[in-house]
């Protein structure tokens, strides 16, 4: 009876040790020959079949590259994506001990836009007030500007199909200038999307007409911690140079993330100003010339809605000194389209 207790025992310290030796030979049950594929649908809706395999594999986690995450124990998942852009997709095999490897490919997506909102301006009289509003005023909006803007017809009104922003040397208020400043603030607000505007700007130095956006989040977050995004600014004194320009923290101002082009016949000839904002990149064009583009991400306040803002200014700190001879100037607009 001694001699069987012995040699039982003698068998469990033996399991025991098998047991023991096996939770730690963690080597042999790591994954591997991870293998990843991607197969975006032709139909443009932005679906994407994503097969993964792997050797020791039990489960496996997709992130998308949008900031979603998903576990399949398959390793097959069909992911639709809802916005166009250039997307790494990081696939992490896992084994039933908790070990991993990684795979990160890339993706392209290119979904159809669809005009989501307009103004055409075919409707002759003031600017269509479900759409614009304005900013009213002359303290110089922190640039040291000469214009007085109003709501007047003299300063902004639509003819013949044309919205024309007016610039007028004239005492007003105060100001030796008048303009207008018209913005969707409150009536558009949106993230995300292409937007494009046909203008012809105004000649004469000292003119400073500009298509832009702004965080719509500026009245409890001072700029530039809203976000500016200016699709064209232009400089009389420096004909046909367009600017396409970023402000944000760290980089405004003076210190803005921007660059230009040059094109021809600003001043004499219509030409589309656009933007392609996305969640991971946005570029700036002036027709289908890139004149700017940044990495969009956490880093940047681009994530949020924004609005338009069309405007004249007059002199300031970067239009610098006016022609006294300039009497009037105009920026016309043939369209602003915007498709998501």
């Amino acid at each position: 009876m001694r001699k069987m207790a012995i040699f039982m025992l003698s068998v469990l310290l033996v399991l025991q040790s098998c047991n023991k030796s096996k939770g730690t030979d963690t080597g042999a049950s790591a994954p591997t020959n991870l293998q990843v594929t991607a197969v975006v649908n032709p139909d443009s809706s932005g679906n994407v079949l994503f097969t993964a395999t792997a050797t020791n594999a039990s489960t496996f986690e997709y992130n998308f590259g949008n900031g979603s995450v998903q576990v399949v124990p398959s390793g097959i998942s069909t992911y639709k994506y809802l916005s166009s852009g250039s997307y790494n997709v990081t696939v992490t095999a896992k084994s039933s001990t908790g070990q991993t490897v990684s795979k990160t490919i890339p993706i392209e997506i290119t979904l159809p836009l669809k005009l989501v909102w307009s103004d055409e301006f075919d409707k002759d009289g003031a600017p269509d007030a479900s759409k614009w509003g304005y900013d009213i005023g002359g303290n110089g909006w922190g640039n040291a500007e000469l214009e007085y803007y109003t709501d007047r017809r003299e300063n902004s009104v639509v003819e013949n199909g044309l919205l024309k922003i007016k610039a007028k040397k004239e005492g007003y208020m105060g100001s030796g200038y008048t303009s207008a400043r018209l913005l969707t603030k409150d009536k558009l607000d949106f993230t995300f999307g292409k937007v494009e505007v046909r203008a012809k700007l105004p000649s004469g130095v000292g003119t400073w007409p500009a298509i832009w956006m702004l965080g719509s989040n500026i009245n409890t977050v001072p700029w530039p911690g809203c976000g500016e995004m200016d699709i064209m600014e232009h400089l009389g004194r420096d004909l046909n140079k367009i600017y396409g320009t970023f402000h944000y923290p760290g980089r405004f101002g003076g210190n803005a993330d921007g660059k230009s082009i040059l094109i021809s016949n600003a001043t004499t000839e219509f030409h589309v100003y656009k933007i392609d904002w996305r969640p991971n990149e946005i570029k700036i064009y002036a027709d289908e010339q890139l004149v700017h583009s940044i990495v969009n991400s956490s880093s940047v306040p681009f994530n949020h809605t924004f609005f338009i803002i069309l405007n004249l200014a007059i002199g300031g700190n970067f239009a610098g000194s006016v022609d006294p001879a300039l009497s009037n100037a105009t920026m016309e607009v043939d369209y602003v389209r915007l498709y998501k």
